[in-house]
């Protein structure tokens, strides 16, 4: 397998809030798409969003399940300044604040939003090394 992640498709409850949240919201650029998904292009991969039951649907698996998923999404940014102002945007626009921005034991700077469908980003500054596409 090639080291690289194409896409990440986000079960949701609610396809029009979902893409509300991430186009108007934290200005994610939407690309054209048939009603029933959302494309959003990110520097090397693509978030998908589409309804819940039929993602579960399409994977074979029951759509219940709630609490911690164990899996996060990580956004990295350049300064501590930037993960406060996204976080900021993301409560703004209808995201909850799960843990505020603090200096971390890996000796960075983060904290976590959920969706509204509860999916977790972390929100991140490493001043210790880019994780990122390109420099930053």
């Amino acid at each position: 397998m090639r080291p690289r992640i194409s896409m990440i498709t986000l079960g949701v409850a609610d396809l029009e809030a979902s893409v509300r949240f991430y186009e108007e919201g934290l200005g994610l650029p939407r690309r054209p798409s048939p009603p029933s998904v959302a494309f959003f292009p990110l520097a090397g991969a693509w978030l998908g969003l589409y309804g819940r039951d039929e993602l579960a649907e399409d994977a074979g698996v029951p759509a219940s399940g709630d609490g911690f998923r164990g899996v996060t999404l990580a956004h990295n940014l350049a300064s501590r300044e930037e993960v406060d102002a996204l976080l900021a945007q993301a409560v703004a626009a209808g995201g909850t604040l799960v843990k505020p921005a603090q200096e971390v034991f890996w000796g960075g700077y983060s904290g976590y939003f959920a969706d509204p469908d509860g999916h977790l980003w972390e929100v991140a500054h490493n001043p210790l090394f880019w994780v990122g596409p390109e420099d930053p």
